[in-house]
């Protein structure tokens, strides 16, 4: 299958990246973004790109695809609501709409995150903003949507956040993986792990819309 990824400098759309250019099952990955991920391969494509509320110069690049990974985020930390929205809930749902546009059969996995809130009404912002945009994919006719929503996030494979307070603080808890997978289980994941599940939703589809760490372990499970 052919997958466009969006975000793949970040965190986990690195690690989604890395797992597509090794699973036999994606033949050809897209990255779109305006820098690059810093990664060479047959099968990687990289497209620059800039205005993300526009995608009308790149259409061409966007046909003949069977999955987006949207893996593009960024901390509220600081920000207002309106320009927290325009990257998160505006950016998405107009790639969303140009790539449904012109691939009426795709699947669309949207990277969100533990806490987000379905109603879009609640007190706290990234977590309305994050269902606000959940919400709009899940009413858009995709072949499959499935939102991830991953709790504590492990890198592996030499990912390393693009955030440097959270670059320090998982380098810092790194010797204590083990411990921390041992007290909270199901609801730990890693950034391959991540990687896969998306690769089997593109494949198979998704028991649920919505896809918590327990689910997402499950999904991207190693065979044996």
């Amino acid at each position: 299958m052919n997958v466009v990824i969006f975000g793949a400098s970040g965190m986990v759309g690195h690690g989604a990246l890395i797992e597509c250019l090794e699973g036999s099952e994606v033949a050809s990955v897209r990255v779109v973004g305006r820098s690059s991920a810093g990664v060479e391969h047959p099968k990687l494509r990289e497209i620059a790109h800039s205005d993300f509320l526009d995608f009308t110069a790149i259409e061409p690049d966007l046909t003949g695809l069977d999955a987006c990974f949207w893996c593009l985020g960024v901390s509220s930390s600081g920000m207002s609501e309106a320009d927290y929205r325009r990257i998160t809930h505006d950016f998405t749902v107009a790639a969303a709409e140009t790539l449904l546009r012109l691939n009426p059969a795709l699947t669309m996995c949207f990277v969100s995150g533990t806490g987000t809130d379905s109603s879009a009404a609640g007190s706290t912002m990234w977590a309305r903003v994050k269902g606000a945009t959940e919400n709009a994919l899940l009413a858009m006719p995709f072949a499959t949507a499935a939102m991830f929503r991953p709790g504590y996030i492990q890198p592996r494979k030499g990912v390393k956040s693009k955030t440097r307070s959270y670059r320090w603080a998982l380098a810092a808890l790194r010797p204590l993986y083990p411990l921390i997978k041992l007290s909270f289980g199901a609801r730990v994941t890693t950034t391959d792990t991540i990687g896969r599940a998306m690769i089997r939703v593109a494949r198979e589809g998704t028991p649920k819309p919505i896809l918590t760490a327990p689910d997402i372990n499950a999904l991207g499970a190693l065979p044996g």
